[in-house]
């Protein structure tokens, strides 16, 4: 693993010097050291196993066939082009959120002199994208279905923040719109699509796959994104704020949360009150009641029963796919999840 992920980082070392130096572009030397820096400290800082997870699920369709060093590169190429798309996504949703640590360290636009440029830099970043695609899989077969796939999960993506910002509106703070349709709708498509099915879905199309056929395979990605998010959520709340690099602010940034959602389905008329009382509110005492009305609800019970739930429903659709290679990518992705603690 650690050799794949080295290997992974050259690929990243190869791609940042081709856009540093892209010609439409006259660079100077402030413009090309702001723009390897910004790329440096937003692209490969996290965990990158979506990046990674692409070439994981490429060879296991490969079914035990080496790949050549071409197909290799190219996987990995696809598994950058998703971590740029995440590092997009998280610089502005950094900014809507006003939050202040990513991956242990201050948010991009909390950077001294970067504040709102880092905007622009988002936008940089989505750019990015199609310039590597094109550099790389324009004379593919399958060159219309990456960029098809890369446009819609964006617009997905967009939508699902769309979802999730307007259902928390400043000065309309209305615990009565966090339900679980809404929740599922949010979480589906703000991190799902982008997290688990654009992956295996980059990884069918190099393999000569048409995405129409696997829409199975796509409903599976969808429910483990769903159970990933859910496991966000505890973890924002109950998890150890060193150890996953973040310092939770759902409670106070009124977040349409799983937690939140399910208090709402088990409190009574007088913990309902306090909730709406202290739901969403910047104040130490009142993050405090909250946390302590999840306690008394027993939702870490609740959790630990969703998630062996999650895990038997997910393992069995699992093992009902008829292909041995997907059912391993499948798999894969439910393993490196699975009562996860970061």
């Amino acid at each position: 693993m650690s050799d794949t992920r080295s290997k992974f980082m050259e690929v990243y070392s190869i791609l940042k010097s081709e856009l540093l130096h892209d010609s439409s572009f006259e660079w100077t030397d402030d413009s090309r050291q702001w723009v390897e820096r910004m790329l440096d400290y937003n692209v490969p800082g996290g965990k990158l196993n979506r990046g990674l997870s692409v070439v994981d699920s490429y060879k296991l369709l490969k079914e035990g066939k080496e790949l050549t060093d071409d197909e290799f590169f190219l996987a990995n190429v696809l598994g950058w082009c998703i971590e740029w798309l995440q590092a997009y996504f998280l610089v502005l949703d950094d900014i809507m959120d006003s939050s202040h640590k990513r991956r242990g360290q201050p948010c991009w636009f909390r950077v001294p002199k970067v504040g709102l440029i880092a905007v622009n830099d988002g936008v940089l970043l989505r750019n990015h994208i199609p310039r590597i695609l094109r550099k790389y899989f324009r004379e593919k077969p399958y060159y219309v279905d990456l960029l098809d796939l890369f446009n819609e999960v964006e617009f997905q993506t967009a939508c699902g923040q769309m979802t999730d910002l307007i259902t928390t509106l400043e000065g309309e703070k209305d615990l009565s719109k966090c339900s679980s349709p809404i929740y599922r709708r949010i979480v589906q498509y703000k991190t799902a699509y982008y997290s688990f099915y654009l992956p295996v879905a980059c990884a069918l199309l190099v393999s000569g796959e048409k995405l129409d056929g696997h829409n199975d395979v796509k409903n599976i990605l969808i429910d483990m994104g769903i159970y990933f998010q859910v496991q966000d959520d505890f973890l924002d709340c109950f998890g150890n704020p060193e150890f996953i690099g973040k310092i939770g602010t759902d409670i106070e940034d009124f977040k349409c949360s799983w937690l939140v959602v399910k208090a709402l389905e088990l409190c009574n008329d007088g913990q309902k009150k306090l909730l709406f009382e202290n739901y969403g509110k910047d104040n130490p005492s009142c993050v405090a009641k909250v946390k302590e009305l999840y306690t008394e609800l027993n939702l870490q019970g609740v959790f630990s029963d969703y998630e062996r739930q999650s895990y038997e429903k997910l393992t069995k659709s699992i093992e009902a796919h008829p292909s041995k290679s997907v059912r391993e990518i499948l798999k894969s992705f439910l393993g490196k999840i699975y009562k996860r603690d970061k």
